[in-house]
């Protein structure tokens, strides 16, 4: 009898593993990583948070977020540039593909994208993934996860300088990554929800093995409280690291405010204040050196856009300011502001104003000009995420602003998203996709210079290689 029930449960548990194994077949076998996607299918998405004006954020986010940087990199070997993006299978579905596409300059054309990680069946952009290129030329897409709910993961392509095909090198807890090549190796500053969302960073010299992540900042209002923060960094130089975060007062990300800076130039061994004041990490207080503006005591909420350093290695960073989480009427005006570093204090112009605190743009500085590239204009759906997509510029270092180009005009959906790319060249100096800001909708994706010219990426593709569509402002 004893050897009757043994070998049921032997039998039992043969068959449980054997359609456990079954599973997991099934599961790898539809995976889409490293498969060929028919044309560049941006994601829609909705956050649910209800309000008169319309949810919190809705629409076109297959650039989204303001958090993952950067999205786009051009090879000056290759003379291509490459980006990252949340994708689609199709415009009917929701269903993340975090996607890589190449754009050839010398040619003109697009590849087909490839599908780096295939989300099964996750939906949120926050997901998307982030780009870097190693020393080797080795393409790096950081995938990003979703605090302690879903792992984030490091791929790094087969070959260089070459989309087809990426390998896995780690999963680990990793939220909105901000990865670099430096002059000392690699440098990744990311989010972890030890709390709410606290800053880390982490270091390596091939990509491979990374050292322990390493706390940056984690400032409640008072002991007892989770903290919270979001960031945007960038390097100057290939040397000094630089990060702009806001705080999260009792971890409440409706409540986001107050504006700070840090800088390490020697790799994270040290961490100053933009005038060298040394900083023990991970930063606790409020009240700390590294702050910027107290934005608390005024009441308003910042987003935080886009980071960039002037020619002499000052930072200056672009966010909108606003007094409500909530979209519409009750959080506005949203003043998209640029704060910079000009060697002496910290200085702050407002550019223009736009209707919702999602809208997001980037900024551009060189030797002559300073530029930002959004969505400033109102689009046909109001008070929804994105717009039109407006040049700005300013002749004297960010002091005052004026609209140089209006990109785009009467526009079927909102654009959305606007992102730089790194060492970008005419014709691809950035890109964005474009949605219904307040219903579920297909969404495409373009690129642009300052110039004025925008392409649109084919979203339907029978060949390998295809010429982007350009298209003027009387197409929209």
């Amino acid at each position: 009898m004893k050897k009757l029930i043994l070998i049921a449960i032997l039998l039992f548990t043969f068959n449980s593993y054997s359609q456990h194994i079954k599973k997991s077949q099934i599961v790898q076998s539809q995976s889409l990583n490293n498969k060929k996607i028919e044309g560049y299918r941006a994601i829609w998405f909705e956050l649910g948070q209800k309000y008169p004006d319309g949810d919190k954020y809705s629409g076109a986010l297959g650039t989204y977020t303001a958090k993952h940087v950067p999205l786009a990199i051009y090879s000056e070997k290759a003379n291509k540039t490459f980006f990252v993006y949340g994708g689609t299978k199709s415009k009917n579905e929701r269903y993340l593909l975090c996607m890589i596409g190449v754009f050839n300059h010398k040619t003109g054309m697009v590849s087909k994208p490839t599908v780096v990680y295939d989300k099964q069946g996750v939906n949120d952009p926050h997901d998307n993934p982030s780009i870097m290129i190693d020393d080797n030329d080795y393409i790096w897409v950081f995938v990003s996860g979703r605090g302690q709910t879903r792992p984030g993961f490091k791929y790094k392509s087969t070959k260089p300088l070459n989309i087809d095909e990426f390998e896995q090198i780690t999963e680990e807890e990793m939220t909105y990554p901000q990865p670099r090549n430096t002059d000392y190796g690699y440098f990744h500053f990311f989010t972890k929800y030890t709390g709410r969302r606290q800053l880390y960073y982490e270091t390596s010299q091939d990509g491979v093995n990374w050292t322990d992540d390493k706390m940056l900042a984690a400032i409640p209002v008072q002991k007892g409280e989770e903290s919270g923060h979001y960031q945007t960094s960038n390097v100057y130089n290939g040397k000094v690291l630089g990060t702009f975060f806001n705080r999260h007062p009792s971890g409440n990300v409706d409540k986001r405010t107050d504006l700070y800076y840090v800088q390490t130039a020697d790799f994270g061994e040290r961490w100053t204040t933009i005038d060298e004041i040394k900083l023990e990490i991970p930063l606790t207080e409020k009240s700390s050196p590294s702050r910027a503006i107290d934005y608390a005591s005024q009441g308003k909420n910042i987003y935080l856009k886009d980071m960039e350093f002037d020619p002499d290695g000052n930072p200056a960073c672009l966010y909108i300011r606003s007094f409500s989480h909530e979209p519409g009427r009750p959080g506005g005006p949203y003043e998209w502001c640029v704060t910079k570093w000009d060697g002496e204090s910290w200085k702050t112009t407002v550019v223009t104003q736009s209707d919702h605190n999602y809208d997001m743009g980037s900024l551009f500085i060189s030797d002559k000009e300073w530029r930002i590239v959004g969505p400033t204009e109102n689009g046909r759906q109001a008070w929804g995420v994105g717009g039109e997509i407006v040049i700005w510029k300013s002749s004297d270092k960010g002091n005052s602003w004026r609209k140089e180009k209006q990109l785009t005009l009467n526009s079927e959906f909102s654009h959305s998203y606007v992102r730089k790319v790194v060492n970008g060249k005419t014709t691809f100096c950035f890109f964005w996709a474009d949605g219904d800001s307040h219903k579920f909708s297909k969404s495409e994706l373009y690129f642009g210079d300052f110039e004025g010219n925008i392409w649109k990426l084919p979203y339907n593709m029978k060949k390998e290689y295809e010429t982007p569509l350009k298209v003027n402002l009387s197409s929209f």
